[in-house]
């Protein structure tokens, strides 16, 4: 071994030890459901004791000092009984998991996926395979949530497929969707949810603050290079070489097999894509005139509230479940309507253990949620950072970071920013520091830990995908796994934006880096 690579082994070896040991104690943790019922404990027992101390921070939203609401009390206990079922059948990751999966189901078992999977390969460079993971996760934004549910599961699938390690191709995946769910080619609805949030906190400080909603799109555009390339190092040269040296895969997994594909199911792949062609040019199509049923009130098909925005999980489902039909009688695979519903139904089975996970993680941030422990923890971090004073460029880092911290605990990029944002903006408009730009800290540090939180309610799902290869996978295994990315992510999006920022180039639509009282 050379003097040059002496260094690198050791470093190696050292980062794997760190991993192996935060693997080992993270695994120690209970089973996700019951970290969640853990928690909720301890929320109960921290906020009854808590709701005896007056706080001087101010909730943002009453304008009045934060008070910690008791969990304990007869009436808390009684509306949480009332109102359990309410809690979890309300809980937003759990319809978006089940509709879309049901939709995932017929696709997959009429072998359409499996055909699609195939043709990709065929078109895609070994080479290049985690690069095009990662892209495709990044652009699954537009669709919300759809990353979670389609494009992590299959990137395992295809990963498995080729002969690599398929949990690096649910964390190259997971890292894209995840990791860098703030960047995007496309524009996407997080873009006016979080300017709205960002433009309310602005005016408490100057009522005439108007900012476009897509004020940070040039930014989240330009991110996609740095996270891309970071992403498909870290798989290909850390994660995955150590996935094969220590975590060996079942030995009965269940994987989709890859043979050449038939005549037949050549032309059934053809009629199953035009019928999904077709199914989106209708939608387009109803989309495009003004008066569309499909756009909001002012008219626009990308705001948050626009009935487009809001249907997008049902229309991944459609989107699935017409060419899983088409492929699935033309390819004989499907008999009758009956094969349809199993079809539904073994997809289902699949997420039986998420369910239960999704019960007590909704039970949970309920919990969180009412007590205001949340509202404290956040407040108080932004008045910490408010009381430093320090350059604009080292706030802005100090901002990336406190809000990295708080989405360990907080996962909604939305509700952070509600809570946050009206002491976080103002205070560093009155440093001069743009909205635009706060907001843009905000989505790297939203963004950067997302994958590190079992506490997120999707990673829950993640290890059960990862469990379908190896099945002891633990919520440790996926935090070892995935931390490399998170640092990464963190530290080198971080220096993305100072760089972005000294150059000068423009964050957006209508965006500036400076305010002036």
């Amino acid at each position: 071994m050379s003097a040059n690579q002496q260094p690198q082994a050791n470093a190696n070896s050292g980062l794997a030890r760190v991993l192996d040991g935060i693997e080992k104690v993270g695994n120690k943790l209970p089973d996700p459901a019951i970290l969640f019922l853990s928690l909720m404990v301890v929320v109960w027992i921290v906020s009854a004791l808590l709701s005896f101390v007056s706080f001087s921070e101010i909730d943002p939203r009453t304008g009045e000092a934060v008070v910690i609401h008791n969990q304990l009390t007869a009436e808390s206990l009684t509306n949480f009984l009332t109102g359990m079922v309410t809690t979890f059948t309300s809980f937003a990751p759990l319809g978006v998991v089940l509709v879309a999966m049901l939709g995932v189901g017929v696709a997959e078992h009429s072998g359409f996926i499996n055909t699609a999977l195939k043709k990709m390969l065929k078109v895609t460079p070994l080479k290049l395979l985690t690069p095009a993971v990662v892209i495709v996760g990044i652009l699954s934004h537009t669709a919300t949530d759809a990353g979670y549910v389609v494009v992590i599961p299959l990137s395992g699938v295809i990963f498995y497929a080729v002969g690599r390690h398929p949990i690096a191709g649910i964390m190259a995946a997971f890292a894209g969707v995840s990791g860098g769910f703030c960047a995007n080619f496309i524009p996407s609805a997080i873009d006016p949810l979080l300017q709205s949030f960002t433009q309310a906190a602005a005016q408490t400080l100057d009522p005439t603050v108007q900012l476009n909603p897509l004020n940070n799109w040039f930014f989240a555009a330009s991110s996609t290079l740095p996270i891309v390339a970071i992403i498909w190092y870290l798989t290909d040269k850390i994660v995955e070489p150590r996935l094969n040296k220590t975590t060996p895969l079942n030995d009965d997994i269940d994987a989709p097999a890859f043979e050449e594909i038939s005549e037949k199911e050549n032309k059934a792949f053809r009629l199953a894509s035009l019928a999904m062609l077709a199914a989106m040019g209708l939608v387009v199509g109803l989309a495009l005139p003004e008066g569309s049923t499909l756009r909001d009130e002012t008219g626009s098909l990308t705001n948050f509230t626009s009935p487009l925005m809001q249907a997008i999980v049902p229309l991944i489902f459609i989107f699935f479940v017409i060419p899983g039909v088409v492929f699935g009688y033309a390819n004989g695979t499907f008999k009758s309507s009956a094969d349809i519903i199993t079809s539904m139904s073994k997809a289902m089975e699949g997420m039986a253990a998420y369910i239960v996970m999704a019960f007590f993680c909704a039970l949970f941030i309920a919990a969180f949620a009412q007590s205001d422990l949340g509202v404290l923890l956040a407040v108080k971090g932004a008045n910490f950072l408010q009381s430093l004073g320090m350059p604009a460029g080292v706030t802005i880092v100090g901002l990336v970071f406190l809000v990295g911290f708080v989405n360990l605990f907080m996962g909604s990029a939305s509700a952070k920013w509600a809570l946050i944002g009206p002491v976080l903006v103002p205070m560093l408009m009155a440093l001069n520091i743009s909205p635009d730009l706060a907001q843009a800290a905000y989505r790297i540090g939203d963004s950067s830990t997302n994958i590190i939180t079992p506490l997120m309610p999707y990673f829950p799902l993640v290890v059960v995908y990862c469990q379908k290869y190896v099945k002891s996978t633990g919520i440790g295994t996926l935090i070892a796994a995935m931390l490399p990315y998170s640092i990464a992510l963190l530290i080198a999006w971080t220096a993305w934006l100072l760089i972005y920022w000294t150059i000068g180039l423009p964050l957006g639509l209508g965006a500036s880096y400076t305010y002036g009282l």
